[in-house]
C-alpha cells in the first residue's frame, strides 16, 4: 500500500503537517499567554504494526493522548510522548515543577490532555481545511502505559483499525528548550481513499 504514497500526495501530507504545526503554535501561545514554537515537522507514511517500533518498541512506557476522529473520514488519533518530555513539557510549557518519576498529579493529567485536545484539533483542522471534508475529534483519553498495550487498547476500545499510519514527528521550542512527540494518525480502511480523492488524487488500488 505504501507505494501509492508519493509525489503529490505526500505533499499534500507533509503541507498539512506544516500548517496543523503552526496552529498548534499558535493556539498553544494563545494559552499559555508566551511564544512557543515548532520545529517543521517529519511526516511518513508507516504500517500500523511499526508504530511501537517508532517510539522505542512495545515494552517502552509512553503518555499517550488518544481519541477518536469522527465526521466524513473517520479514523484514530494517538500522540505519543516519553514520561520525561512529558514532564518537560509541563514545566517549560506550563510551569509545573520538574518532579522524577512517571507519577503525574491530576492538573498535570488535566493539562496534558488540554495540550493534546489543541495539538490534534490543530492538525485536523488544517486536513480538514485542505479536504473539505468534516473531521472533528472526539473528547481526549490519556494513558500512561507500554506502548503495545497502549495499541492493544486502542484495537479494543475503537474496533479494526486501518492498517497504515501517517506519522507526523513534533517538536516543541520555548526557547533553547525542545520537546518531542509523534502524532500518528490511522484513518479507518476506507478513509485515506476519501481524503485523496477529496483532492482530486484517487488512490492506486492495484
Amino acid at each position: 500500500m505504501f507505494n501509492r504514497f508519493e509525489g503529490f500526495q505526500m505533499d499534500v501530507l507533509k503541507e498539512v503537517g506544516n500548517i496543523g504545526a503552526g496552529n498548534a503554535a499558535t493556539a498553544l501561545s494563545q494559552l499559555l499567554n508566551r511564544p512557543i514554537d515548532m520545529g517543521v515537522p517529519t511526516v511518513q507514511m508507516l504500517p500500523f504494526e511499526e508504530i511501537a517500533e517508532k517510539v522505542g518498541g512495545d515494552e517502552r512506557i509512553v503518555v499517550t493522548i488518544f481519541l477518536r476522529v469522527e465526521g466524513e473520514a473517520p479514523g484514530n488519533l494517538f500522540f505519543m510522548m516519553t514520561p520525561e518530555a512529558a514532564k518537560l513539557l509541563l514545566n517549560r510549557l506550563a510551569g509545573f515543577e520538574l518532579k522524577e518519576g512517571l507519577a503525574f498529579t491530576e492538573m498535570e493529567h488535566s493539562a496534558l490532555s488540554e495540550i493534546g485536545n489543541i495539538l490534534a484539533g490543530s492538525y485536523l483542522s488544517s486536513l480538514a481545511d485542505f479536504t473539505k471534508l468534516s473531521m472533528y475529534p472526539t473528547v481526549p483519553g490519556l494513558a500512561i502505559d507500554m506502548a503495545g498495550a497502549i495499541l492493544s487498547y486502542g484495537l479494543l476500545q475503537f474496533g479494526e483499525m486501518g492498517d497504515a499510519a501517517l506519522l507526523i514527528d513534533t517538536s516543541f521550542f520555548e526557547g533553547r528548550d525542545q520537546v518531542e512527540g509523534q502524532f500518528f494518525l490511522i484513518p479507518d480502511p476506507p478513509s485515506f481513499a476519501k481524503i485523496f480523492e477529496s483532492l482530486g488524487v484517487p488512490l492506486d488500488h492495484d
